[in-house]
């Protein structure tokens, strides 16, 4: 198969399109014919070698954790999907910026759905719903998301919307009419929040999400009063500190299922803010290592 890869930690240009070997689905698992991978944050750490103490990698790897497309192989013990099947999931840390890769959970994704938006709905919506889980029930509650225009707050946002919460989200001027259409009230992050929110909300935020690592973190448990009221998905060391809910993504197909219930229903819909060809995933990398992406990026295989 054709595949992405690195051969040394470093940077973008360190990946290079070449053959690599068909990757086998085990017990549980299946295989998918990749139409469309997402580029998320740990990826390009990965490559970078930011994370080869905590997560190191037999090299050459292959870029990627999340992918779209077509079931073409199943593992023993694999019910409720069959070849030919549209999915959307999570593999392991690496390997889905491939012509295949093996799944380890997956949702059939829904028809409303292309296959660029399939494929930015796996890691983003289990890592979101995974974070608003952890803050119980969200009907008739006031959210505040910080870090709303990206992958995960997007996300975030559409699915608290979907069940019955008020959702302000924090982003940088630009994207406020972005976070608009996805249903949040707008404000901009950083100092005089508290401030803000006190004119957006009177009655005050009753929980919030962190999916920014902005060291915001202290000022959202001050701003909900009570640390079990705010859950991070991106800045643990502080969330362990302060005590409040510190969440980790994890290959879960019910997750994955539940997202794309609401994507059929027109609830939620993964944003893409630019595809890339195979062919330019460097440039894929470099444009999310820059950060303040809008929504998703994304490789067309």
């Amino acid at each position: 198969m054709r595949a992405a890869r690195f051969h040394k930690y470093g940077g973008a240009e360190s990946l290079v399109i070449e053959q690599a070997p068909d990757p086998q689905p085990g017990v549980g698992e299946i295989r998918i014919r990749v139409a469309a991978a997402s580029v998320n944050p740990i990826d390009w750490k990965l490559r970078a070698g930011d994370l080869q103490q905590l997560i190191p990698l037999e090299l050459p790897a292959i870029p990627g954790r999340d992918a779209a497309g077509v079931v073409d192989d199943i593992g023993d013990g694999v019910h409720g999907v069959s070849i030919g099947d549209r999915v959307f999931g999570l593999g392991g840390v690496i390997g889905a910026t491939a012509e295949l890769v093996v799944l380890s959970a997956w949702a059939h994704s829904p028809d409303i759905w292309n296959d660029e938006q399939a494929a930015a709905a796996g890691l983003a919506s289990v890592t979101a719903m995974r974070g608003l889980n952890a803050l119980g029930s969200l009907a008739g509650r006031t959210l505040l998301v910080e870090g709303a225009a990206g992958g995960v707050g997007s996300a975030a946002v559409e699915i608290a919307v979907a069940r019955g919460a008020t959702v302000i989200g924090t982003a940088s001027e630009r994207n406020h009419e972005f976070l608009t259409a996805l249903g949040a009230v707008p404000t901009t992050y950083g100092p005089g929040l508290a401030q803000r929110l006190f004119a957006l909300a009177p009655r005050g935020v009753d929980v919030a999400l962190d999916t920014a690592a902005s060291g915001s973190l202290d000022d959202l448990v001050a701003i909900t009063d009570d640390p079990t009221r705010v859950a991070t998905v991106a800045d643990h060391a502080s969330g362990q500190r302060l005590g409040t809910h510190v969440v980790n993504a994890e290959n879960d197909s019910t997750v994955l299922s539940a997202a794309a219930e609401l994507g059929r229903q027109g609830r939620y819909t993964p944003r893409i803010e630019q595809a890339y060809s195979l062919e330019r995933i460097a440039d894929a990398h470099a444009h999310a290592e820059r950060g303040r992406t809008r929504g998703k990026i994304v490789i067309c295989i």
